[in-house]
Order: structure tokens, then C-alpha cells, then sequence
């Protein structure tokens, strides 16, 4: 039998955003108060696993999700940018449909396949690939916690399961504070799964400004 392996990619929680920018890579956002109770709360989903190895981005948001996981399996949090939020022509700017369509705007959206607005799928899905078979190395035989953002985490699920890249990104399935499962037997994926263990703090969560 081949060695059991999961690599778990955990979105961050809820982050303090009044302003309701795209925040992308800026620095400075840290997690909401329910973000962190969405943190505790992944924490202790994932308490009984196996878990050897957390990473996360160097993202505030990312950090600050991954510290009470790290902590109940007593490990420290390593920092990988290959798991970093997508590049985003956009960032800063006030998420609203007028935003997007505004004249200046409308040159970024000529191709939505690429995307022409920000870093490619393809980029995106390399540096993920990457990050997840390291991540299966560092914890060969037990279980790995990947902290990223929306947008990375389902890219790399697409990825893995030889889907279309380009996307509704309406249709991601990647809720805050959920977790993407990747199990292995030695280097051979075996299966997705999908969770959502802070489903009861989402009802009027900002789902995903930013990502």
C-alpha cells in the first residue's frame, strides 16, 4: 500500500473591510473579528488530523488564519508566496459594477480567458501545482494545511481535476474559511474533497472581496 498523504488548502477568514476595496495583495488587512472566530473554528475542525506541516502566504489574512492551526498541532507556520493571492489590475479599487465598466477599466476586460485583468490561470495553477507537491513532500505520510485565497485555491482544483481554467468566478467553490482536500497515495491523487466548517458564520459574511 502507498503512503497516505492529504494537503488540506484552507482559505483565510473574514477580513476588516469597510471600505469594500479589492485588497488583493495589499498589505495591511488583517482578519475581521468573526474572521478569527472563522479561524478558531477551522482550527478545531482540523484538530484531530494529522497534521506536520503549515504554510500559508505572507499575507496578514493568510498568517493570522493559519496561527491557530499551527498552534494546535503544535508547529510553526512556514511562508510560501507560491500560494499567494492572484496579481489583480484592480486592486484597490472599489468593488462595484461601475468600477469595472468605468472607460478607463474596459481595456482590461478584452479577454476574459487569460485573464487579461490580472495574473494568468495558467501561472496560477504552475506556482499552485508546485506549492501543493511541496507541501505533500514536507509531510509525507500524514497531512499538510496550505492557508491561501480563493481564487489560487480553486484554480489549483481546477487544475487537478483537468477542468477549464478560465471561470464565472460566481461558480467558485471556495467559501471563506472552507477547506479543499487533496488526498494522495505516494504522488498519485486519489480525491477532492470539500468542506465548510464555519458555514454558521457566513450567512452575512463579505464573502469574497479581495479573496
Amino acid at each position: 500500500m502507498s503512503e497516505r498523504t492529504v494537503v488540506h488548502l484552507v482559505r483565510h477568514g473574514e477580513v476588516y473591510n469597510p471600505e469594500k476595496v479589492l485588497y488583493g495583495r495589499l498589505p495591511g488587512y488583517h482578519l475581521s473579528e468573526r474572521g478569527q472566530a472563522m479561524a478558531r473554528v477551522v482550527a478545531g475542525f482540523l484538530a484531530a488530523n494529522d497534521v506536520t506541516h503549515v504554510v500559508a502566504s505572507s499575507l496578514t489574512r493568510a498568517k493570522e488564519t493559519a496561527a491557530p492551526i499551527a498552534a494546535a498541532h503544535d508547529v510553526s507556520v512556514m511562508t510560501d508566496d507560491r500560494v499567494i493571492e492572484a496579481a489583480n489590475a484592480f486592486e484597490g479599487q472599489q468593488v462595484a459594477l461601475s468600477t469595472f465598466l468605468a472607460p478607463r477599466n474596459l481595456p482590461l476586460l478584452r479577454d476574459v480567458r487569460r485573464p487579461s485583468w490580472g495574473e494568468p490561470y495558467a501561472d496560477i495553477a504552475a506556482r499552485m501545482g508546485a506549492a501543493v507537491t511541496a507541501a505533500r513532500a514536507a509531510a509525507r505520510g500524514h497531512e499538510a494545511i496550505i492557508v491561501s485565497h480563493q481564487l489560487p485555491i480553486w484554480i489549483a482544483r481546477l487544475s487537478a481535476e483537468g477542468r477549464r481554467l478560465w471561470h464565472d468566478p460566481r461558480s467558485r467553490v471556495c467559501t471563506l474559511a472552507s477547506v479543499t482536500s487533496f488526498a494522495f497515495a505516494g504522488d498519485q491523487l486519489t480525491s477532492i474533497t470539500y468542506a465548510e466548517p464555519a458555514a454558521a458564520l457566513l450567512s452575512d459574511a463579505t464573502a469574497s472581496v479581495g479573496a
